[in-house]
């Protein structure tokens, strides 16, 4: 425990040395960086994921899919009840721990949804937002190998939720964790299929769309409302050539 308690303090003290990295005129400063990770992805999410998530899709019947992505929620709902508590949400962390409760038990480890049925809400956060809860800066816009969109302070985040507050991360054989994430993460990539198509035929620059649409929702997720990236300073993105979408 004292290991842990260590792990989490120094990704505090990192935080809050970098969150001052950016800008508030910069969100973007590692533009560069981030466009070739950026492209990186997109080749890798092309050529690998995305066909592996499509035939996800069409092999497994829809209430297996159902099933499988409720029972990965019902795990991130633990996740997100520590950071409600981390941030003082006593209503949220109640409302997540009924969840997990009913969802664990009647809902057979998660596989179904009872709660939802009920009308229990679910409150979605992570440790990234608890340190912008707490005062610490987002830092600059940081594009992560097959994550995607992230910041300074919401990689710390997710490194702490990943290694501290994910139940996967306590699973004892490493084979059947990393299966997990794997199937998660494929799980996920599922749930987007849709949307990547979408933002390919519509944004005329799919990394600036993808920046600013993370960037405003982090922030609405910390403050409430979008409160500081309405206005980002493209003059230099009109040359650049557009990259693919994840």
């Amino acid at each position: 425990m004292r290991i842990k308690i260590s792990g989490i303090a120094t990704s505090l003290v990192l935080a809050l040395s970098i969150s001052g990295c950016a800008t508030q005129a910069n969100k973007d400063p590692l533009e560069g960086f981030n466009r070739g990770v950026y492209k990186f992805n997109d080749t890798a999410d092309k050529a690998v994921l995305k066909p592996i998530a499509g035939a996800y899709k069409a092999v497994l019947p829809s209430p297996i899919r159902t099933g499988v992505n409720n029972f990965f929620t019902n795990l991130g709902t633990f996740t997100s009840l520590i950071n409600n508590i981390l941030q003082l949400e006593l209503g949220k962390a109640m409302d997540n721990a009924g969840r997990l409760v009913i969802n664990s038990t009647i809902g057979i480890g998660g596989l179904i949804d009872v709660a939802s049925m009920d009308g229990v809400p679910r409150h979605k956060a992570d440790f990234g937002q608890t340190l912008g809860k707490w005062g610490v800066g987002s830092g600059a816009y940081l594009v992560l190998p097959f994550v995607g969109p992230s910041t300074i302070r919401d990689t710390a985040g997710l490194t702490v939720d990943t290694l501290y507050f994910d139940p996967i991360q306590y699973t004892n054989h490493v084979r059947i964790r990393n299966q997990l994430r794997m199937l998660s993460f494929v799980d996920l990539r599922s749930q987007y299929l849709p949307a990547s198509d979408l933002v390919d035929d519509a944004a005329l620059d799919p990394y600036i769309f993808m920046r600013e649409a993370y960037l405003q929702r982090r922030d609405i997720a910390v403050h409430g409302k979008a409160t500081q990236y309405d206005d980002f300073d493209d003059d230099d993105d009109d040359d650049e050539t557009p990259a693919g979408q994840q």
